[in-house]
C-alpha cells in the first residue's frame, strides 16, 4: 500500500505533514544527505547512468514510482549527482593530459568545468526549463500541479550526463589523433562535429522525456523543436569545415591563461 498523510476536515495536509513536504524542507534533507555517504544508493545511482544511454524512458518512470511512494518527483538521493561530479573531475583531467596542460592549469580548467560549465549552466537552465514550463506547459495552473525546480535539475543532470560521457570522454581517443591535428581534413571534423550532433541530440531528448513523464503538463512536442536547427547547424558545419571540438580545445586553453 502507498503511504498516505493525515488530513484535516477541509482536505488540507496536517501542519506537520505539510511542513515535510515543503520545498525548503526536501532540499535541506537532499544537502545533508550528500555528507552521509553510506545513505546514497550508488549501485541504483549506476544503473540509471547505464539506462540513460540504453533506455532512458526507465529512468522516468522510477520518478513516478518515486512521486507515488515520497510525494515528490525529484531526487531525494545525491548518489547520482555524487556520481556525476566524479566522472567531471576525471574527464577534465583526461582533457587536461590530452591537451599538454600542466598541474595548475588543469586544476584552474576542473574548477571553470565544475563550478561555471556544470553547475551553474545547469542552475541557469534548469531555473529557465523550470520557469517555461510553470507558465506556459501546464494543462490546469494549480498549485498542486507544477513543476518542481528539483526535478527540473534533476531533468537536466540526466540529460548532461550522456553530453558529458560522449564529448568529454568518448571524444578524447580522437581528439590528438584526428580532430584537432588534422583539423581541415574532412574526416577530422565530420568525427568531431557528428560526435557533437549525437551529444547535444541525447542532451534535448532525454530533456524532452523528463518534462513529457509529468502527466499534468501539455505540448512538451515544442522542446523536440530544436532539433531542426541542430541539424541545420551539423549540415552547415560539415559544408563549411567548422570544428567544434578544435574550437573548444581553443576555448579550454584560453580559460586557463
Amino acid at each position: 500500500m502507498l503511504p498516505t498523510t493525515s488530513q484535516h476536515s477541509n482536505g488540507a495536509l496536517g501542519s506537520r505533514d505539510a511542513a515535510r513536504h515543503t520545498a525548503g524542507a526536501k532540499r535541506w534533507k537532499y544537502l545533508r544527505r550528500l555528507f552521509h555517504f553510506r545513505q546514497m544508493d550508488f549501485e541504483f545511482a549506476l544503473w540509471q547512468m547505464l539506462y540513460l544511454f540504453t533506455s532512458p524512458q526507465r529512468v522516468y518512470r522510477n520518478f513516478h514510482y518515486r512521486k507515488q511512494t515520497k510525494d515528490q518527483w525529484a531526487r531525494d538521493d545525491p548518489a547520482f549527482l555524487v556520481l556525476l561530479s566524479i566522472w567531471l573531475c576525471v574527464s577534465t583531467i583526461g582533457f587536461g593530459l590530452v591537451l599538454d596542460m600542466g598541474v595548475l592549469e588543469t586544476l584552474k580548467l576542473l574548477l571553470w568545468v565544475v563550478f561555471v560549465d556544470c553547475i551553474g549552466v545547469g542552475l541557469l537552465i534548469s531555473t529557465i526549463m523550470w520557469v517555461i514550463s510553470n507558465k506556459y506547459l501546464l494543462k490546469h495552473p494549480r498549485r498542486e500541479f507544477d513543476v518542481e525546480w528539483g526535478y527540473a535539475f534533476d531533468v537536466h543532470l540526466n540529460a548532461f550526463y550522456p553530453l558529458l560521457v560522449i564529448l568529454h570522454f568518448l571524444q578524447l581517443f580522437f581528439i590528438n589523433h584526428m580532430i584537432v591535428i588534422n583539423s581541415a581534413w574532412f574526416l577530422g571534423y565530420f568525427v568531431g562535429n557528428t560526435l557533437w550532433l549525437i551529444a547535444i541530440g541525447y542532451y534535448l531528448y532525454i530533456t524532452f522525456l523528463g518534462y513529457n513523464a509529468l502527466p499534468f503538463l501539455k505540448n512538451t512536442v515544442v522542446l523536440l523543436y530544436p532539433f531542426a536547427p541542430l541539424a541545420l547547424i551539423y549540415i552547415l558545419s560539415i559544408s563549411l569545415g567548422w570544428n567544434f571540438t578544435q574550437g573548444l580545445c581553443g576555448f579550454y586553453k584560453y580559460r586557463v591563461q
